[in-house]
């Protein structure tokens, strides 16, 4: 099996000030995270490093990108799973950590639950030895400017949850194995203790050796409702490929809730998709040795893997 990553930096409106940012943001991911596949590491290895590179890029809903609560605060949600033997790890609306990601694998490896929420996952991740880091660090000014716009009494709330950032990654290894994994900082001014999608195995994400991985993006409490990730995987069992899988689910979920989003997928065969209904989603993917990446409907730019690694050597 040749190795496959694809990673999404979340499905919505990507502002033009913020396409560049995210272009590199996510093809710098997918690098990283197939370097892993490419040594002969592990899916579930490759889709934690990507994550991990989205959370720590500013670009992203995630991480030290994360949106504020209602009180100006991050609370972040995360999930992985592997597709080998459907283990998986989830943390939900978690404060001053820099990698949720990494405590959602804790979650998995070290307890015998699937889910650690608020305080509770403070306290594991105090008995992990995961270090706290002070808040202000995971707050951008960029995230400071849309809570305090949020607050206006004319404001449109609305408005600002199209520019979300949710990051996620899907990979298959040169063992079959798959795996995927998600994080985010949720939605903007959100009442505290929210738990979205990203968290809630399914929704969020879904791997499963028999059949493939998706990771999920766009809003939450839609994506819930119809649970999203394994609704795609559902439709590639039925026989139909990645994208028209992706596709069938997305359009399940606004004709049936009026919820837009995106997903990656990549399948037991190692073909992938990346599909959304929002106006933009910035993905990048690499397989045989070839870079894809994008933002727009219909976009799709090409690079071999050694030209790409260049690129982002040079600050792409």
């Amino acid at each position: 099996m040749r190795p496959v990553i694809v990673v999404h930096g979340g499905a919505g409106r990507v502002f033009a000030e913020r396409e560049g940012g995210c272009r590199s943001g996510v093809v710098r991911a997918a690098l990283r995270g197939h370097r892993l596949l490419a040594e002969g590491g592990t899916a579930l290895d490759a889709v934690e490093e990507a994550v991990r590179s989205m959370e720590d890029d500013p670009h992203f809903n995630a991480g030290c990108g994360s949106v504020l609560n209602e009180k100006g605060e991050v609370e972040m949600d995360a999930i992985i799973m592997d597709g080998k033997n459907l283990a998986s790890g989830a943390v939900s609306a978690v404060k001053c950590i820099a990698n949720p990601i990494k405590l959602a694998r804790l979650v998995m490896e070290k307890t015998k639950h699937l889910l650690l929420t608020g305080h509770g996952a403070q306290l594991f991740a105090r008995a992990m030895g995961i270090p706290e880091v002070p808040e202000e660090k995971l707050i951008t000014e960029r995230s400071r400017e849309r809570w305090k716009k949020n607050l206006e009494p004319d404001s449109n709330p609305e408005e600002f949850q199209k520019d979300l950032g949710t990051v996620g990654a899907v990979a298959i290894d040169s063992e079959g194995n798959v795996a995927c994994a998600t994080s985010t900082g949720g939605l903007s001014n959100k009442l505290i203790g929210r738990v979205g999608d990203t968290a809630c195995i399914g929704s969020g994400g879904y791997a499963d050796n028999c059949c493939g991985a998706a990771s999920t993006t766009g809003h939450g409490e839609s994506i819930m409702k119809v649970v999203l990730a394994r609704l795609v995987l559902y439709h590639m069992e039925q026989g139909m490929s990645p994208e028209m899988a992706a596709d069938a689910a997305l359009n399940h979920m606004e004709t049936r809730v009026g919820g837009r989003g995106g997903v990656i997928v990549v399948n037991r065969a190692g073909e992938w998709a990346a599909r959304f209904s929002t106006k933009q989603m910035s993905w990048a993917t690499v397989k045989d040795d070839q870079l894809l990446y994008g933002i727009h409907a219909g976009e799709r730019h090409t690079k071999p893997l050694g030209e790409a690694l260049a690129s982002v050597c040079e600050g792409f």
